[in-house]
């Protein structure tokens, strides 16, 4: 008997400081919140809906960094150039393939992020 998978619930990113988390997702990325539940004192999860899908962050599991997410982008140049304006790390450079270009971010905790835009 195999697993009946529904859908994807969520992809998680741990992070260690919810206000620097925020300030990347939210102000560099412009993801709007779609849930948070304060757990305790301090204790955040956070989802950011993303095209129907939910990324989550949150300092109250723990975890190590991750790289399991890939966000189709508008315009990958433009991504690049407000990217390392913003001075995040760059995890990868642009890779060029048939079908796509991509090229890798980090979080402020080390969690990876591809950027990719689809070619016409």
């Amino acid at each position: 008997m195999s697993i009946k998978i529904k859908e994807l619930a969520f992809v998680y990113h741990p992070v260690t400081d919810v206000a620097r988390a925020r300030k990347f997702y939210e102000g560099l990325l412009g993801l709007k919140t779609g849930m948070e539940i304060e757990f305790g004192p301090g204790q955040w999860w956070i989802e950011y809906d993303i095209a129907g899908q939910a990324l989550a962050v949150s300092n109250a599991m723990p975890g190590t960094p991750a790289s399991s997410l890939t966000l189709e982008v508008e315009s990958l140049d433009d991504s690049m150039t407000a990217a390392r304006a913003a001075g995040v790390e760059i995890a990868f450079e642009t890779m060029e393939f048939p079908p796509c270009r991509i090229f890798g971010i980090k979080d402020p905790d080390g969690n990876q992020i591809g950027l990719h835009q689809r070619k016409a």
